[in-house]
């Protein structure tokens, strides 16, 4: 299971309703389950990972969180989840406020732009920055609204979040000491826990 997924399941208590956005083949889902006896669902707009999902027994709705999701009830889920994919929606603050209306609590990682070589890149090659944890061209990558660290905390003040718990961490998802000093500067990828306050 990769790095940013464990450590997904550290925040995550036993024997509670989990929704992942963005599923991918299900590892974290299938993990939870088998570890600390999660009910959970995700959604998936593969086709290829919905199928692997259901080959792993996994309960999976077909979807895209652009278009939202009203078709669940206030508060349906202890946790709804998110990893590597807000930067990729076109309604990022939308998904956010869903997250928190259909979850008590809700878990994101997004790679953080305001790492010093993205900046670097920016400064002295005048281009857009390739990194493992932005890998795709300008003209081929998924990402469209990219932000920091700095960015997203005061999204949360402004939308009245709670952030609970972050972990800002290097691309081996490695939490060292200097990046706690500058975290906007040295934190390649980051993830939140937060709720309503």
């Amino acid at each position: 299971m990769r790095a940013d997924l464990e450590k997904i399941a550290q925040w995550i208590e036993p024997d509670k309703h989990v929704l992942d956005l963005g599923c991918g083949d299900g590892d974290l889902l299938k993990h939870l389950a088998a570890e600390k006896g999660i009910t959970g669902y995700g959604i998936e707009i593969d086709d290829d990972n919905i199928i692997t999902c259901i080959n792993k027994g996994l309960n999976v709705i077909h979807g895209n969180v652009d278009e939202g999701l009203s078709s669940f009830d206030d508060d349906s889920f202890d946790y709804v989840v998110m990893t590597q994919a807000i930067q990729a929606l076109k309604y990022p603050v939308e998904a956010l406020r869903e997250m928190l209306r259909i979850g008590k609590q809700a878990i994101v990682t997004f790679p953080n732009f305001g790492y010093w070589d993205c900046r670097f890149g920016l400064m002295l090659q005048g281009r857009m920055p390739v990194s493992k944890a932005l890998p795709a061209q300008w003209y081929e990558t998924q990402n469209i609204h990219l932000c920091t660290v700095k960015d997203f905390e005061v999204l949360c003040k402004e939308e009245g979040f709670r952030i609970l718990e972050r972990s800002l961490v290097d691309k081996s998802h490695r939490d060292k000491f200097f990046i706690k000093m500058w975290p906007n500067m040295l934190a390649e990828i980051a993830l939140y826990r937060f709720e309503r306050k």
